[in-house]
Order: structure tokens, then sequence, then C-alpha cells
């Protein structure tokens, strides 16, 4: 038993580690260089993904060191040298109750959290606002039904046209822009082939499928700029259409459609046809 109290500390204290140097390294809205956890939640699903990371995280190490408690206990005590006259016993009735029991428990204990967490991302809430995203070759289109009805392109801006502070490969010439503490309907497309929409610090994940609607939804409650990239091997420029959502206040929010509405409108966003003619 002592073996076991020291593995499970040790256990513990590799956990504990490993879940504080990822929230050390995690960066609010985009990935960072050697980052072991999840981005930095921006909505209340994500925290709710984090925490249920975090949980499942302690019951794998619980279990992974009691099964490395037993491995020793097996390979010291009932070695040929140490054991030389194994036992012959092919049932005990405990033992088989305990190793069908315990599992169940685990299980039972996992999946009512998950339920709620899955019931959570699947249930939209009343939308604030509504947003359709469309996955092409390869770039983002978005268009805000509520605002005006104006639609516009985003891609990629070149390393080379990249300003200071702005991520390689995750910045956009035109960003999502939503208002904080507002529920946001996203619907989602594919025009071509699947693609898939993704925001890490949102929690949202949902495939582009062409011929049919997805949807999800975040509530941003932080402002800020965050990044996510097409999480489906689409084709040869696949690590090439990013996201970025740009969370600012009504005001800001207000500003930025009337402004968007007309700039849209009079057609200053052309049409693109593949990012490898925009490349």
């Amino acid at each position: 038993m002592k073996v076991f109290s020291r593995l499970t500390a040790v256990a513990a204290i590799f956990a504990a580690l490993f879940a504080g140097a990822g929230t050390a390294l995690a960066e609010l809205g985009q990935p960072t260089p050697w980052q072991l956890g999840l981005q930095e939640a921006a909505t209340p699903v994500m925290a709710d993904i984090i925490a249920f990371h975090t949980f499942l995280l302690w019951i794998i190490s619980a279990i992974t060191a009691f099964v490395l408690v037993l491995l020793l206990i097996i390979i010291l005590r009932f070695n040929a040298r140490a054991n030389p006259t194994p036992s012959r016993t092919t049932h005990y009735t405990p033992i088989e109750v305990l190793w069908t029991v315990v599992p169940v428990i685990i299980l039972v204990t996992i999946a009512i959290p998950s339920f709620r967490l899955l019931f959570t991302q699947l249930d939209v809430p009343t939308p604030d606002l509504t947003i359709k995203a469309t996955g092409k070759q390869w770039y983002w289109s978005y268009a805000y039904p509520d605002n005006g009805n104006f639609e516009f392109d985003s891609l990629i801006v070149q390393e080379k046209d990249l300003k200071p502070g702005q991520p390689r490969l995750l910045t956009v010439d035109n960003e999502i822009v939503v208002p904080v503490n507002k529920v946001v309907h996203v619907l989602v497309i594919g025009a071509d082939v699947i693609h898939s929409f993704a925001v890490p610090s949102f929690g949202i994940k949902i495939d582009a499928v062409p011929g049919r609607i997805n949807d999800t939804w975040f509530k941003a409650t932080i402002e800020g700029t965050f990044h996510g990239q097409c999480s489906e091997l689409c084709g040869k420029d696949h690590g090439f259409m990013p996201i970025t959502v740009r969370v600012t206040d009504d005001k800001g929010f207000a500003a930025w459609a009337a402004q968007a509405k007309q700039k849209y409108a009079d057609g200053m966003n052309a049409p693109r046809t593949t990012l490898a003619a925009a490349r």
C-alpha cells in the first residue's frame, strides 16, 4: 500500500505539472509555441470543455497509476523466483464483481458531464446575431443576413504582407466581427468540398458540407482577436484558409456593420476564384 500511495502521489504531481504548464503556455485566441494545454477559454462552452478535459485527465492518471501498481506487484511478487508454485485459482467472485462494477461506475461518471456538455453545444440559444460561413477552395465567405445582408470573402494574408503582431498562417484580410456577450448563431456550408469551421478559444468545430447547412453557436465574453482554421483535409491549400474573429463592444460592432454594409454593397470586395490565384 505504501508503494501505491507513493505512485499515486507521483502521478498527481505530474498531472498537476502538465496541467499547469499547459495553462501557462496557452495564449488567448491563438496557439503558442510549446503549448501543452488547450487555448484559454473565451466562451462559457470552451470553459466547460477545459473543465471536462481536466476532469478526464485526473481519471486517466488515476487509472494509469493503478494499472502500473498492479503490474509492479505482479512483476515483484509473482515471478518464477519469488513464487515458484503458482496458484491454480480460476475464479474469485469479489474480484470479478469489482472489475465489472468499477468500470461501469467510471463510465457513468464520465458520461453524465459528457452528455451535459454535448447538449449545451448542440442546443442553440436564441441568437442575437446570425452569420453564414461558406467554405470554398480555399478561403471563407461570410454573410450577415441580420445586418444588411452583405457578404464578403476572407483570405489569408501572405507572410510578406504581415504587420507586427499578426500571426503567420492565421491572419486574414477581412475578419469576422461580432459583439461581445452576444449569442452568435453560425450557419456553416461548403461550396465545393467538405471544409470544417473551427475556432479553438470558442470551443466550436463544425463541418461545412456542400448541400447541407450545419450550425453552431458561441457567446464570446472577452473582447479581442481569435484565430481558427479549416480543420478538414479539403485539398492542397487546406492549411491556408484561416478564420479570424474580432470581438468588440456593441458600439464598435454597430460602426463596423454600417461601414461594411456600404463597403461590400459597393462591390469593394471583388469575388475571389481560387486561393492560388490570390497568392
